[in-house]
């Protein structure tokens, strides 16, 4: 199985698709990057997706959580389909720590890249699952993990580096 993404140019995501874009909801940039799955194995039913950001560790102690979807039963997912009623689930994303009131509605679905200190790798993977995982809009990376449990039959990933000046 394969990912690529069009909004990952020899290696670098894209400037719309972060904090140098000018698309933003609720203080997060929230143009959702694209991609492509290929090569699915045969038997998966859908994928599960996590956009996160490792780098993030050192700076606020956790790996920043982006865009986590369940159930995507398609292999493209075009630019700017979080936030617009798509038709797969979305999870929460870390902007819910900086959210305030209401964070998990306010920091459910694409939250973009915002390093806060210097160029950062971002990782989108992609996990082929033999079920639908039925989770509901908001959940949490957590919930996702143990629901995959025993149903990843594939997985791939795609890095790409975001730098915020």
């Amino acid at each position: 199985m394969k990912v690529s993404s069009a909004g990952i140019v020899d290696g670098r995501i894209l400037d719309r698709y972060g904090c140098k874009g000018k698309d933003f909801l609720n203080g997060m940039p929230s143009l959702s990057i694209p991609f492509t799955i290929e090569d699915a194995p045969e038997g998966t039913k859908s994928f599960a997706i996590i956009f996160d950001d490792y780098d993030a560790v050192p700076v606020c102690g956790f790996d920043w959580i982006h865009w986590t979807i369940s159930d995507l039963r398609k292999t493209e997912v075009s630019e700017g389909e979080s936030h617009n009623d798509p038709d797969f689930t979305e999870g929460c994303n870390s902007w819910c720590s900086v959210a305030g009131d209401n964070s998990v509605e306010q920091a459910t679905g694409y939250g973009g890249p915002a390093p806060p200190n210097c160029e950062h790798r971002y990782t989108l993977k992609v996990f082929a699952l033999d079920t639908v995982l039925d989770l509901p809009r908001g959940f949490r990376l957590n919930d996702l993990f143990f629901a995959m449990q025993g149903h990843v039959i594939s997985h791939a990933k795609i890095i790409g580096r975001y730098c915020p000046a």
